[in-house]
C-alpha cells in the first residue's frame, strides 16, 4: 500500500527530531545597515534545529514522519530539486528513526555531488532522477517509485513536496508560538516562501498581518498554497513579495548576492542563495519601501540551507570572489 500523509492533526503524535525552542538573537549592526534601529531586528535561528545540518524542514518532518511511523511505513519517499533541503532532512530523519529513504529529484546525475547531494548519500538515501520535468511530472515519478516499492514488498509513505501540507504546517504553528513567547512585541516575521508550509504555520499562530513571505520561485502560485495549508480564503490578507525571484529559483540574483555579503559581514550570519538569501533581500527591500519601519520589532526567520550554498555553482563562485588577499 502507498501511504499519503493525512492532514488530520489527531492522526498521530509528532516524532521528536530536534530540540526546541530555537534561540532568537539580536542583529544590531545588520539592523542599522538596512535602515532599522539597532534593537529592531532579531534572528530566529531555525538553522540550529540540529538534525542533518539543521533547517526549517525538521519542524514539518516531526509531524509527517510521525504519521508515517503510525501507519506502519518502512520507507519514506519525497520529491525536490537536486539541492533540496527538504530532501536532505528527510534522508536524515529516515536515518534517525530507522526508515529507508528514496528521494525523487528533478534532473539527472551531474558532475557535482556537492552540497545537499553529498549529505543525501551519507545519510543512506537512494536517489531516483526524474529528468527535466515540471511539478506534475515530479509527482508522477514519485507515484511510480512508490508503486515499484509496493510491488517489491515495501510500505512507502509519500511525504509532500517541501514537507508542506496542513499537517506539516503544524510544525510552524509551534514556531510562531515560540516567537510570541520570546518576543511578545513582534510586529513582522520575515520568512522565505517556497512550498508554503512554513509561512502557513506562522500565519496560523501569528496572524496574516504579522508574517511577510518572500517568494523564492519554487511554485507558480505559492500564496495559494499558504492559504490552503492555513485554511484561509484564497490569499486573503497575506503579506508576500514576488520581487526577488529574478531569473528563477536556481539563479543567484544581484540583490540576493548583496544580502549574502551584508548578513555575513555585519552579523556573521551565513545565508544560502535560494531561500534565506532571497528572504533577506526581501527584508531589505521591505525596509526601503516602508513596508517594515524603524521602531517595529522585526524577526528574520533563518530557515537554514547552508549545505545548498556549497552545491550552488554561482553562489560558491560569488563567495570565493569576495576573498581579498592581504598585502602588507
Amino acid at each position: 500500500m502507498m501511504y499519503a500523509m493525512t492532514d488530520d492533526p489527531h492522526s498521530a503524535p509528532p516524532v521528536e527530531l530536534a530540540a526546541f525552542p530555537t534561540p532568537v538573537e539580536p542583529a544590531p549592526r545588520l539592523a542599522t545597515a538596512i535602515g532599522l534601529g539597532p534593537d529592531d531586528l532579531w534572528i530566529k535561528r531555525d538553522d540550529l534545529t540540529g538534525l542533518g545540518g539543521g533547517g526549517n524542514k525538521i519542524r514539518k518532518l516531526e509531524w509527517t514522519v510521525g504519521a508515517a511511523l503510525a501507519e506502519g511505513a518502512d520507507t519514506l519517499v519525497t520529491t525536490g530539486a537536486p539541492q533540496s533541503n527538504h530532501a536532505r532532512l528527510t534522508a536524515a530523519a529516515g536515518a534517525r528513526v530507522g526508515l529507508d529513504v528514496v528521494l525523487v529529484l528533478r534532473g539527472s546525475p551531474g558532475v557535482s555531488r556537492s552540497g545537499n547531494l553529498a549529505l543525501d548519500g551519507l545519510f543512506g538515501a537512494r536517489i531516483a532522477w526524474a529528468g527535466d520535468v515540471d511539478r506534475a511530472g515530479l509527482d508522477r515519478a514519485a507515484a511510480e517509485v512508490c508503486e515499484q516499492l509496493r510491488t517489491s514488498g515495501a510500505k512507502p509513505a509519500l511525504i509532500p513536496f517541501g514537507g508542506s501540507s496542513a499537517l506539516g504546517a503544524r510544525g510552524y504553528v509551534r514556531c510562531g508560538e515560540e516567537l510570541r513567547e520570546q518576543l511578545p512585541d513582534l510586529r513582522t516575521a520575515v520568512v522565505a516562501l517556497g512550498s508554503g508550509g512554513t509561512m502557513a504555520g506562522l500565519v496560523i499562530s501569528l496572524g496574516a498581518d504579522a508574517v511577510l513571505g518572500v517568494d523564492v520561485g519554487a511554485l507558480p502560485e505559492p500564496a495559494a498554497a499558504v492559504s490552503e495549508f492555513a485554511g484561509l480564503p484564497a490569499s486573503e490578507g497575506l503579506r508576500f513579495r514576488r520581487d526577488q525571484i529574478g531569473g528563477g529559483y536556481a539563479t543567484l540574483t544581484a540583490p540576493t548576492a548583496d544580502a549574502l555579503t551584508l548578513a555575513a559581514r555585519t552579523a556573521g550570519l551565513v545565508l544560502d542563495p535560494t531561500y534565506t538569501g532571497r528572504a533577506m533581500a526581501g527584508l531589505i527591500a521591505a525596509v526601503r519601501d516602508g513596508d517594515i519601519r524603524p521602531g517595529e520589532r522585526t524577526v528574520f526567520v533563518h530557515t537554514g540551507g547552508l549545505p545548498g550554498l556549497f552545491g550552488h555553482a554561482e553562489g560558491v563562485a560569488y563567495a570565493e570572489g569576495r576573498v581579498v588577499e592581504y598585502r602588507a
